[in-house]
C-alpha cells in the first residue's frame, strides 16, 4: 500500500484547548492507522504548527516509522551545523527550489508546496480571528487545497472534506 502524506496549515495564534489537542491526536492517529499516512510536513511560525508537531511527536512513540519533515520558507542554503540541529527534531528538512525569489509570497508558495505534496491537509482556520486588513495566508492555503481537491480536515470548526 502506498504511503500517504499530510501537511499542517494554520494561524499564528490559535485558541488552544485540550479538546483541540484531543481532536488532533484522534485525527492524526486515524490518518496513520486507517489512511497509511507516514509522512508529515511542517512549516513554521504558527502555534498550530507547533501543536501539531507536539502531537505527531507523541504519536511517533507508538508509530516509530512516521517521518516529520520541516519544509523551510527561509534559508535556502543551510550549514551542516544548522541541518544537524534541525535533524534533532525532524527526520528531514528541505527548501523548495521553486520558492526561491518569491519575495513576500514565500510563505504562500511554501504552503502550496506542502499542499501539492500531501494527500491530506489539516487546517486550523478561524474566520473570526483571521486578519481583517489583509487576506489570511491560512485562507489562501485553504482555498488552494480545495481547488486541488485535497482531503481537508478543518479545525476548530471540524468541517471535514475527506
Amino acid at each position: 500500500m502506498k504511503e500517504n502524506t499530510c501537511c499542517f496549515i494554520g494561524h499564528k495564534t490559535i485558541k488552544e484547548t485540550e479538546k483541540l489537542k484531543a481532536k488532533l491526536n484522534e485525527t492524526i492517529e486515524k490518518l496513520i492507522v486507517d489512511k497509511n499516512v507516514g509522512t508529515f510536513l511542517f512549516g513554521s511560525k504558527s502555534r498550530f504548527n507547533n501543536l501539531c508537531y507536539e502531537v505527531v511527536s507523541e504519536l511517533k512513540q507508538n508509530h516509530p516509522h512516521i517521518k516529520r519533515i520541516y519544509v523551510r520558507a527561509e534559508y535556502p542554503y543551510i550549514s551542516e551545523h544548522y541541518k544537524d540541529y534541525l535533524l534533532e527534531s525532524y527526520e528531514d528538512t528541505y527548501y523548495p527550489e521553486k520558492i526561491l525569489n518569491s519575495g513576500r509570497a514565500t510563505y504562500v508558495e511554501r504552503n502550496y508546496e506542502m499542499i501539492d505534496k500531501s494527500h491530506y491537509c489539516i487546517v486550523y482556520y478561524d474566520e473570526e480571528n483571521a486578519p481583517s486588513t489583509r487576506k489570511s495566508g491560512t485562507k489562501i492555503a485553504l482555498d488552494y487545497a480545495i481547488r486541488k481537491q485535497k482531503h481537508i480536515i478543518v479545525l476548530p470548526t471540524e468541517i471535514t472534506n475527506v
